[in-house]
């Protein structure tokens, strides 16, 4: 009887494939074409996945799908993974979608991580092996499509910041042959020898454009390059070899263009600024060391053999007119004596007979005495005149010159200063053993 018999309602059926399905098939990649794509308002995205041969139905819900960096759209090819299960309302099997990226850049990521480790422990991406990029570049080489807009973004910007003198490899940026250009002209640069730094470019992309800059021998003959090179492909969020193995890495080319020159009003700040710093340095430098020759000068003509011959002159001059000044008043002593004698001879002969044989020997004794006195002077006065004839013959012109001084002459007129000689001048020198001419060539240049 059909009592007996167990039956299933929909529900359970459907509800038992469902926990089979999940339990026993594990999330899984598949790929296929996008079609009838739903953005529906909750931010869940309904789609069917398809081949020539079948049709799945696929569920992408909101909190996953919020991780997308591309917009769905029907028609394009996608790799989604995710887990098979069943929607219990229809009983029709779905995919619940845990991610999604375009069909081949899975592949392409893969190959990427795969170049990045392997240069990275061959030592490309190394730090110590990376160039400074000069701060003046003189002529910059660019390696970019000639018609591209990022050539005419970098050529903008160094126009308004610091121009400079460029020099443009033309090459594909993108499709097979381009890796191969652009290592032509790296070569082309490195050869040439003509630049300071090199700019590796092309503006923004999918991830199949830009795969060029991916390639292995671009990335060793980067490394090679004996000149800095800059790598500036795509927007800043994309991310090549190049940009790991190069020098520098710009986020974007007009950035690189920023990066490789300074800004001419800047330079023009710090130059100003330094120029008031050098010239106060140079003022107080003058004015110091001017105030020191002033010194120096002073010391120099004091002990110079002109002013100690001038001291030793003032005292002898002072030495003779003291013996002038007691020679004199011995004659006046002299004159008045003898005119006494004659007044008073004839008229106090008797008278003053005793007391002018008293006077004549107390003058007789005075001029003994004074004799001696005048002998003592003399004789001081003669030994310090011979040590002052001793310092000035020690400090005279000719024994100065004895030791290797010379006395320089123009027209007559002592030489002082260099001031007071010209090119072509003709000069006496005197030696301490004769003299001999010479003539001006040229004279020192004044320091600053």
């Amino acid at each position: 009887m059909i009592e007996d018999i167990l039956i299933f309602s929909v529900y359970e059926v459907t509800r038992h494939l469902k926990q089979v399905i999940e339990s026993s098939i594990e999330p899984m990649y598949i790929c296929g074409e996008i079609s009838n794509f739903t953005h529906h308002s909750s931010g869940h995205m309904y789609f069917n996945l398809k081949d020539p041969n079948a049709t799945i139905r696929c569920t992408f819900f909101r909190n996953l799908n919020s991780k997308l960096d591309f917009k769905p759209e029907d028609g394009m090819q996608v790799v989604c993974f995710g887990g098979i299960t069943i929607f219990e309302k229809t009983g029709q099997y779905n995919l619940n979608v845990q991610s999604m990226q375009i069909q081949g850049q899975g592949d392409m990521a893969r190959r990427f991580e795969q170049l990045k480790q392997k240069l990275s422990q061959e030592g490309l991406f190394d730090q110590d092996h990376k160039q400074p990029i000069p701060k003046f570049p003189e002529r910059i080489g660019i390696i970019t499509s000639p018609t591209g807009a990022a050539l005419q973004d970098i050529r903008n910007i160094l126009t308004r910041r610091f121009p400079v003198e460029v020099l443009v490899f033309p090459a594909l940026v993108q499709g097979n042959e381009a890796p191969a250009q652009l290592r032509d002209g790296i070569r082309y640069f490195n050869d040439q020898g003509y630049v300071d730094v090199i700019i590796l470019t092309r503006g923004g992309g999918s991830q199949e454009d830009l795969w060029c800059f991916n390639d292995e021998a671009l990335a060793r003959e980067i490394y090679a390059s004996k000149i800095p090179l800059i790598s500036a492909v795509g927007h800043e969020i994309d991310f090549s070899i190049s940009d790991l193995v190069a020098d520098l890495r710009a986020p974007t080319p007009s950035a690189a263009a920023e990066l490789v020159v300074p800004d001419k009003a800047d330079i023009m700040i710090m130059l100003n600024a330094y120029r008031k710093r050098l010239d106060i340095f140079s003022e107080n430098s003058l004015n110091h060391f001017g105030h020191l020759l002033t010194i120096v000068g002073n010391r120099l003509e004091a002990c110079s053999p002109q002013a100690t011959l001038n001291v030793r002159q003032q005292m002898l001059d002072h030495l003779q007119d003291s013996l002038e000044s007691g020679l004199s008043y011995l004659d006046t002593c002299t004159e008045k004596i003898n005119l006494i004698s004659e007044r008073y001879a004839g008229l106090l002969s008797y008278r003053l007979s005793s007391r002018l044989t008293l006077m004549y020997q107390r003058l007789e004794n005075d001029n003994n005495t004074m004799s001696i006195s005048l002998d003592r002077k003399f004789g001081s006065f003669k030994e310090r005149l011979a040590l002052a004839e001793a310092v000035l013959g020690e400090n005279s012109p000719g024994r100065t010159l004895s030791r290797g001084y010379s006395i320089i002459s123009h027209e007559g007129k002592i030489v002082k200063s260099v001031k007071d000689i010209k090119p072509g001048n003709r000069l006496e020198l005197q030696f301490a053993d004769g003299q001999a001419p010479a003539t001006v060539d040229e004279l020192p240049v004044k320091k600053t």
